[in-house]
């Protein structure tokens, strides 16, 4: 599953790698073939292994396109957690007040406050209201948060 945001940051990303870096790639590859012996020239090892990587992750970008579930604007609301809201938690433990923006697994990005749905706290959070308590079974034990606010992330 993925909001439009996700969508839209895969689609442009499909179309550099597609439009621009395989140009840039096929440019070095070519350069590197004019130096002369391909058995000892690094930049034509560095080169091929760059082209490799393009078109793994263009393939895994065409995979995920492919059998993609986009959350429609119109089903997110302010009631209840779903995918594409954000969330003010507050830990009930030591008081901490985090955000997170619930997304589908392959958004993910803990670093950027983007939690996935499949995740513990985002499973736990799923179907919750303000002022709700949800508990998150971890391996570290058991956390409790409360749900103080959430909002429809603006998804254009």
């Amino acid at each position: 599953m993925l909001t439009y945001e996700g969508l839209r940051q895969y689609e442009e990303e499909l179309h550099e790698l597609k439009v621009v870096r395989r140009k840039e790639i096929a440019q070095k590859i070519k350069e590197a073939r004019e130096q002369g012996d391909l058995s000892e020239n690094a930049e034509y090892d560095a080169a091929k292994d760059e082209q490799r990587d393009v078109e793994a992750r263009i393939e895994e970008l065409e995979k995920i396109l492919k059998n993609v579930e986009v959350v429609a604007e119109e089903d997110v609301t302010s009631d209840h957690i779903n995918i594409g809201c954000t969330v003010k938690i507050k830990d009930l433990e030591d008081g901490e007040v985090e955000t997170y923006r619930i997304v589908g697994s392959t958004e993910s990005n803990s670093l950027m406050g983007k939690i996935s749905n499949e995740s513990p706290v985002g499973k736990a959070l799923i179907g919750a209201s303000v002022g709700d308590v949800v508990s998150v079974e971890t391996p570290d034990g058991e956390y409790k948060y409360e749900v103080l606010e959430i909002s429809k992330t603006s998804q254009g």
